[in-house]
């Protein structure tokens, strides 16, 4: 039996297993999966399978190897043909209108050669060989390339994709949540709380704000990492290229292959691999926007706890098994949960992929492979924050309690007012007034202002506070940020 009629016997052995499944079986799918990312929560993820799936990576391995044999027909070299025009939109199609039939073909082709991108040059062989002129190209696929070449190049596309159409989009929708919340309740004062004790007021919006700004500033540093790609042969060299055409300028050729048929940046020096700094920057990046989320989420898990947020009430939904009255903050525990697990992925694959034995070893191969699952967790977190930004309730009577039981805040205001008119020993006195004291009224730091020796004008001032009115610019701060996130730009 021929390998081609094995490789087909496979194929139908593995279409008639599929077929063979029950109806009930592939609905319990959900039942055997080892990741909740695809099983669980697989719907959650679905954006990210067009440009982070096993599929998606011979999808754009297919792609590569096309775009190099294109670029080689047009470049006028000896022995190479230019392909017409029907020929090119022929070979278009085999990237543009890959299919699930195509991706088990490679699958079963890799059974055989035990070589996942040497599967996908043999399964283009099959696909022009009913076509005289692309046939007699046949040995221009995957001419004088390593497999990293259509590697590095395949997983710089895919990342791209997976940032501009999934990731990106998710986190600029909560930051733009973020500025509207924060817009909404920029003059809503609420007690702060350093240590985990009452302290100076601020507004709700103005923290709020507080994110978005740092969110804002780790989206454009995931937006502006330089995607990097290389197609130089077996150790970087050029070494094959140029013995079989010592007359082509390669370095130019490839550089110009990388950034304009492929829309990557140029890497000119690298080993077998492409060494990917490029990626551990932007999984750093990404991990730094994780990390802004995961503060964001413990606060307002704190704040619902405190009763500062109410969350809205879904008919069908439990809280608890055995107390009816809870409404839990599970999409904030769900979304830091989740970006830890997003992070934990992150800095490992930014961590390893940047180091490889001498000019390649294979340790980086098997680690590559999930880029989708941390991608998977950040979307999965994403989701969770955004559902629980959009059930929050802002309590204001529960806000206003906690201002009004804590007077005591505003021994700050006074002191410094103290000391701007000299007062000795300011900041002693409204220690001993104040701290660990019970019961700070208002009657109390009012009687205090009286007995000091302050101009009218300063003491009217401090009898005008109250802990709502103490906010200083927060108000201010909350309705605008210094610069804005605009445009996320592809790089």
């Amino acid at each position: 039996m021929s390998v081609n009629e094995r490789v087909v016997q496979s194929i139908n052995s593995t279409q008639e297993g599929v077929s063979a499944v029950s109806g009930d079986s592939a609905k319990n799918s959900v039942l055997h999966a080892l990741s909740p990312l695809d099983g669980r929560y697989a719907s959650k993820v679905d954006i990210l399978r067009p440009w982070l799936s096993e599929k998606a990576l011979m999808h754009y391995r297919v792609e590569v190897e096309v775009r190099w044999l294109m670029a080689l027909s047009c470049a006028e070299i000896e022995g190479i043909s230019p392909f017409s025009d029907a020929e090119k939109a022929y070979l278009i199609t085999l990237y543009e209108q890959f299919d699930d039939a195509a991706a088990l073909r490679i699958k079963a082709l890799e059974k055989e050669t035990n070589h996942d991108v040497k599967a996908v040059e043999y399964w283009l062989k099959e696909k022009i060989a009913p076509y005289a002129q692309l046939q007699a190209m046949s040995e221009y696929i995957h001419f004088a390339c390593t497999s990293e070449d259509i590697n590095n190049t395949a997983y710089a596309l895919m990342v791209k994709g997976a940032r501009t159409h999934a990731l990106l989009p998710k986190l600029e929708t909560i930051y733009h949540r973020l500025i509207a919340l924060s817009h909404q309740y920029a003059d809503c004062a609420m007690l702060s709380r350093t240590h985990g004790q009452s302290a100076t007021p601020t507004t709700l919006g103005k923290e709020l704000m507080n994110s978005a700004v740092r969110l804002e500033s780790a989206i454009k540093r995931i937006a502006q990492v330089e995607i990097l790609g290389k197609m130089n042969g077996a150790v970087g060299n050029y070494n094959a290229h140029h013995v079989a055409y010592p007359d082509v300028d390669w370095r130019a050729f490839s550089k110009r292959f990388i950034e304009e048929d492929l829309g990557l940046h140029f890497n000119a020096h690298t080993t077998q691999i492409e060494p990917h700094d490029w990626m551990a920057e932007l999984f750093d990046a990404i991990a730094r926007a994780n990390t802004v989320l995961i503060d964001l989420n413990r606060d307002l898990w704190g704040y619902i706890s405190l009763g500062y947020f109410k969350q809205k009430v879904l008919a069908n939904e439990v809280g608890s098994s055995t107390m009816p009255h809870k409404v839990n903050p599970i999409d904030f525990e769900n979304a830091e949960g989740n970006l830890g697990m997003a992070n934990a992925l992150l800095n490992h694959l930014s961590s390893k992929l940047p180091i490889s034995r001498w000019q390649r070893d294979l340790t980086d191969s098997t680690v590559l492979r999930n880029i989708g699952v941390a991608w998977g967790y950040a979307l999965l977190a994403y989701e969770s924050g955004m559902r629980g930004l959009n059930k929050l309730e802002v309590n204001i009577s529960r806000l206003d309690e906690d201002l009004q039981a804590c007077w005591e805040v505003l021994a700050e205001p006074i002191q410094t007012v103290m000391r701007r008119y000299h007062i000795q020993g300011a900041y002693e006195q409204l220690k001993a007034l104040t701290r660990g004291k019970e019961g700070m009224t208002r009657e109390r730091l009012h009687a205090f202002i009286h007995t000091l020796a302050l101009p009218d004008e300063a003491k009217e001032r401090l009898l005008a506070l109250t802990p709502s009115t103490y906010t200083g610019y927060a108000a201010q701060l909350a309705s605008t940020s210094e610069t804005g996130l605009g445009n996320t730009t592809e790089v």
